[in-house]
């Protein structure tokens, strides 16, 4: 009986055997996904719709998070004057540097720019939009008032709403974000 029992139990180890080994090709070791794209440069390129020269604001933090702290350099704009505005956005980690730009317009559903001028009297208007007639933010037109007497700042984040995008800023998470120094004379 004890030998019948054995005998029993060892055809269904063979049995469950082919089973249990076929599971053997998903312990191959997983290849790891590509890293999310780094932001470690945002320029924003002005220009007067006047003429005149472009005007560049830049941020710049080729080793990200820590080390060495990020080099922003700001704005003096003129009075009463329009811009057009075009952002360019580098991952500098790689070589040559990523556009990130590109990836964010080809995305652009997915993507909005939000401007916030602080102590400084401009105005932002996003000009481009996506395919569901949204505004995106990386070409703008960019409105001074009056000079001021003291600096302020203007706030560019890239706000990263997938399946959310709604043309307001809440949604999603923010990619990027910075604050370039600016003064109207």
């Amino acid at each position: 009986m004890n030998n019948l029992l054995f005998r029993s139990a060892f055809l269904a180890t063979l049995a469950a055997a082919p089973l249990l080994s076929s599971c053997s090709d998903d312990n191959d070791t997983p290849t790891p996904d590509d890293d999310n794209e780094q932001i470690t440069t945002v320029r924003y390129e002005l220009t007067p719709t006047n003429g005149g020269s472009t005007l560049t604001a830049q941020y710049r933090d080729v080793d990200g998070d820590g080390g060495a702290a990020p080099v922003i350099s700001g704005l003096t704009l003129a009075a009463n004057t329009t811009y057009t505005g075009k952002l360019v956005l580098l991952d500098e980690t790689k070589t040559p540097a990523e556009d990130i730009s590109a990836e964010v317009k080809e995305e652009a559903d997915e993507h909005l720019f939000i401007f916030t001028p602080s102590g400084v009297n401009l105005t932002v208007t996003r000009t481009d939009k996506d395919k569901n007639n949204l505004e995106i933010g990386l070409e703008t037109r960019l409105q001074t008032a009056a000079a001021s007497a003291t600096a302020g700042t203007l706030r560019v984040t890239l706000r990263h709403q997938p399946g959310t995008k709604n043309g307001s800023a809440t949604p999603g998470d923010t990619d990027v974000e910075v604050d370039f120094p600016v003064t109207v004379k």
